[in-house]
C-alpha cells in the first residue's frame, strides 16, 4: 500500500478484518478503544487522511458507511450492460424474436466503442460468417444508429427474414455477402432493411 503511513496501514488492515469478521465495520469508538486513542477526533482525523489517499469512502461522519476501496479501482474500466436480443442466423436467413433473452456487461474503453442507449447485443448461430471470424456462440454487439457502409458486418432483414451478414453495394443496389464460400449472396428479392451495424465481438469462454 504504497503512499501509507504504517499507522494507516494498521488502520485499514484493522477494518478490514474487523468487516470480514461480522459483516460491519467498527465503530469511531471501536477503532480508538483497539489502537488507544484518547480521542474520537483523532479517529477521524485518520480516516479523512485514507480518504483523501482513495483507499477508504464513506460518508462523513459515519464510521459504520466505511468501505475499503480496492487498489485495482483506479484501473477498472467503464462497463455497460447490454441486451440480448436471442440468436441471429450466420447461415440461411430466419425468423428471429426481439424478445430479451438476458445480458452481456461489456467494457467498453477495451472494446474501443462507445454504444448508444438502444444498442444491443445478438447470438450468432452458424458459420457463415467464420471469414471475419465470428463464430456461432459469440455475440455481436449492433449499433441500430450507424449508418452501413460498404464492408461493414450487419443484423439484416432480407425479405423479412433476419441474418448476420457483409453489407455490400453492386451497381447501386445493396446485397449481403457470406463469408464463407459455402453460401451465396444473399440479393434482395423485395426488401433489405439493415438492423445496425456490428461495433464489437464478445466471445464466450469456451
Amino acid at each position: 500500500m504504497n503512499g501509507l503511513t504504517r499507522r494507516q496501514r494498521q488502520i485499514l488492515e484493522f477494518l478490514q478484518h474487523q468487516h470480514q469478521e461480522s459483516g460491519v465495520m467498527p465503530s469511531f469508538q471501536e477503532i480508538a478503544d483497539h489502537f488507544g486513542f484518547r480521542s474520537l477526533t483523532t479517529v477521524a482525523d485518520h480516516l479523512r487522511l485514507l480518504r483523501r489517499k482513495g483507499v477508504l469512502a464513506a460518508e462523513p461522519g459515519r464510521a459504520r458507511s466505511l468501505r475499503v476501496v480496492s487498489p485495482l479501482q483506479t484501473l477498472r474500466h467503464r462497463v455497460v450492460d447490454l441486451p440480448v436480443f436471442g440468436a441471429i442466423p450466420a447461415g440461411p436467413p430466419e425468423g428471429r424474436s426481439q424478445e430479451a433473452q438476458g445480458c452481456v456487461t461489456i467494457d467498453i474503453q477495451t472494446l474501443g466503442i462507445k454504444p448508444s442507449p438502444v444498442a444491443f447485443a445478438l447470438e450468432v448461430k452458424g458459420d457463415s460468417m467464420i471469414g471475419r471470424h465470428i463464430v456461432s456462440g459469440d455475440l455481436v454487439v449492433i449499433e441500430p444508429r450507424a449508418e452501413p457502409k460498404a464492408g461493414d458486418v450487419v443484423a439484416a432483414l432480407i425479405d423479412g427474414e433476419s441474418t448476420l451478414k457483409t453489407y455490400l453495394t453492386r451497381n447501386g443496389k445493396p446485397f449481403l455477402r457470406a463469408e464463407n464460400p459455402r453460401y451465396p449472396d444473399l440479393v434482395p428479392a423485395q426488401e433489405l432493411v439493415v438492423q445496425g451495424v456490428m461495433v464489437a465481438l464478445v466471445r464466450k469462454r469456451q
